[in-house]
């Protein structure tokens, strides 16, 4: 079938994203031959020519373009960056000020300026310029895999010909995919300066530094790309991926939907969108996303493995499985994907399989931790216990910055402990013992210190409505508070080291070892200030780990909320603490603590006209 000029632009788009410039100038030369005044393709062409140094032949492609349609920021920018490469300074110069009059952004003429100064066009009339085979053999090349001779000559190069930009391009591309970030983010970033108006070179800077973590970096690198070439379908599909690790999810969102408005088949964009949706609890709709990204490249095993991720979160659990095994059987030596089909294989039931599925990923990755815990779990459902803590504390050796590990140590210990042993409570000898809790919820009462409530106030926050799209609680959940105030940026609140931050967790701590009889881990501490309109939908605070059977520790898992003011509660909407199944209203006053299940669910809404100070704790028996 004959394709259409527009058909035939977009895939010289695309082979010239990819690096098939020969396949992208065939379609452009196509694109000509029918309509040789055509201004994308003529500047296409243009822009190809360039990246080969061959500025004379961009020039009349470039002018084509630009008389086409004037309309076109980009087509006058790269004219003009070509007349100063091909040293017509008076013409670029003449076209540069036409360029003022017609609007043109100052800010992206500023640089192009700058080229046309004295000095500096004494130095481009002095520079030299590599040689057309050096840069073809250079693209061979990298395009080939040869990293090591790609590195050698793209810095022989660069050595004799230091602002020539696309060997800096090539060098930095050469060193990400060696591993060597910090170096390609240093040749990345030349490759930026020496030609402000690449888009590309932005998007490769904004790549390397998100691998460096310098998301905010990265994120302006992206924009910026996306600013210099709008319909760069790439940079907006890595732009999101910066946001969606910055928990701004809607942003994210719309960055990926504009991604696949351009490029209706970019599977990555899709996978990535249903991730996003995913995160915004829209299973539904992530799993569309998923399932149009394995349609569109059925061989993508990412796209396979976030599919099971939502079908298991949907409780779909057979066919999350199906998901992973083709994640497997096209990327056999990815851990992650054992990780998963351990996860939803233990759900099932399926304990030997889960085993043997944990064993790989961990001979696939031996650092993997995530793996060291999982197996820990069937080995402890299955009833070998020595073995599962050894295999626990293997993963906390390997991530002891995540409570997880250190829990299940010091539930499933101290288990161990009182099979032998009878129950010991820590420092509580001052305290009279109880069976248990009186009731569920457990009401008491602990005079409030006005300088805690000032502390509080001093502490590090964030504004509780931004909390809904912040990501997990450490239980697992979702974040149930919504509306005004502020909240603790984390949940160890009880790390701080104020005199009275660590007399308060004293004291709890007594008191709940008093209400349970027994010793105790605190998982989460916290605190919550709401203003009018600030509350907590109805959750409980059971996560991941607490449901699993055969584990059981959520049944150990109880949950605190202290009550340091009360606020305003002459209104429709006191904060009356609202317990489900059984059904009680408890309307708090100041200093009261209640403690309960964390099973329990509950809900709060609170309207007054000054703030409600609590301090909430999740923590379990041992």
């Amino acid at each position: 079938m004959e394709l259409t000029i527009e058909q035939a632009l977009q895939q010289g788009i695309a082979a010239h994203k990819e690096g098939k410039l020969q396949d992208a100038e065939r379609l452009y030369r196509a694109i000509l031959q029918s309509q040789p005044l055509h201004p994308d393709a003529n500047h296409n062409l243009g822009v190809l020519a360039i990246s080969v140094n061959k500025a004379g032949a961009a020039l009349p492609l470039f002018r084509t373009a630009l008389e086409a349609n004037p309309k076109i920021e980009q087509f006058r920018l790269s004219y003009i960056d070509a007349l100063i490469k091909e040293k017509q300074f008076d013409n670029a110069r003449a076209v540069l000020e036409q360029a003022k009059l017609q609007g043109v952004d100052a800010d992206k003429l500023n640089s192009l300026e700058a080229q046309l100064s004295p000095k500096t066009q004494i130095e481009n009339v002095n520079s030299a310029s590599p040689s057309q085979q050096q840069l073809k053999s250079l693209f061979e090349y990298y395009q080939t895999g040869r990293f090591g001779e790609a590195e050698k000559l793209a810095v022989e190069i660069n050595q004799k010909f230091p602002k020539h930009q696309f060997p800096w391009k090539v060098l930095g591309a050469v060193l990400e995919a060696t591993g060597r970030k910090s170096e390609a983010a240093n040749a990345n970033l030349t490759a930026v300066a020496l030609s402000p108006q690449d888009a590309e070179a932005h998007n490769n800077l904004g790549n390397t530094l998100q691998e460096l973590s310098r998301l905010d970096e990265a994120e302006a690198s992206y924009t910026q790309a996306i600013a210099l070439k709008p319909d760069f379908a790439e940079a907006h599909n890595n732009l999101a991926i910066i946001l969606q690790k910055l928990a701004r999810l809607d942003e994210a969102e719309a960055s990926l939907k504009q991604a696949i408005a351009l490029k209706s088949d970019f599977a990555e964009a899709h996978s990535n969108l249903a991730n996003t949706l995913k995160e915004l609890d829209r299973l539904e709709e992530a799993e569309a996303s998923s399932r149009q990204a394995v349609a569109l490249k059925p061989n993508f095993a990412e796209a396979h493995s976030n599919l099971g991720v939502i079908l298991k979160e949907l409780g779909r659990l057979d066919e999350a499985l199906a998901s992973y095994m083709i994640a497997i059987a096209l990327k056999p030596g990815h851990a992650l994907d054992y990780y998963n089909l351990g996860n939803t294989l233990q759900e099932l039931g399926r304990l030997d399989e889960a085993e043997g599925s944990y064993t790989q990923a961990i001979v696939l990755n031996p650092e993997l931790a995530l793996a060291h815990s999982g197996l820990g779990i069937v080995l402890y459902i299955k009833g070998n216990e020595d073995l599962a803590l050894k295999s626990i504390v293997k993963a906390n050796d390997l991530e002891p910055q995540l409570k997880d590990y250190e829990l299940l140590l010091s539930v499933l210990g101290a288990r161990k402990s009182r099979k032998g042993d009878k129950v010991a409570v820590s420092d509580a000898s001052d305290i009279t013992a109880l069976t248990g809790l009186i009731s569920s919820p457990l009401i008491l009462n602990r005079v409030v210190e006005p300088e805690l409530i000032t502390s509080l106030y001093e502490m590090d926050f964030i504004q509780l409505d931004k909390t809904k799209r912040s990501g997990l609680l450490a239980s697992g959940k979702k974040d149930p508070r919504y509306g005004n105030g502020i909240v603790s940026p984390d949940f160890n609140l009880f790390n701080d080291t104020r005199p009275i931050i660590q007399k308060l967790a004293e004291d709890l701590t007594k008191i709940v070892i008093k209400a349970l009889k027994s010793d105790i881990y605190i998982y989460d501490s916290f605190f919550n200030i709401f203003s009018a309109g600030g509350g907590l939908t109805p959750h409980a605070h059971l996560g991941t780990l607490d449901r699993i059977a055969g584990l059981d520790i959520g049944k150990q898992k109880y949950s605190l909320v202290y009550y340091l003011s009360i606020g305003d509660q002459n209104c429709r909407e006191p904060g009356i603490l609202k317990f489900y199944d059984p059904g009680e209203n408890i309307l708090p006053c100041e200093g009261m603590i209640a403690i309960f299940p964390a099973s329990r669910m509950h809900s709060a809404v609170y309207g007054g006209k000054t703030d409600r100070v609590i301090i909430g704790v999740n923590f379990y028996s041992l």
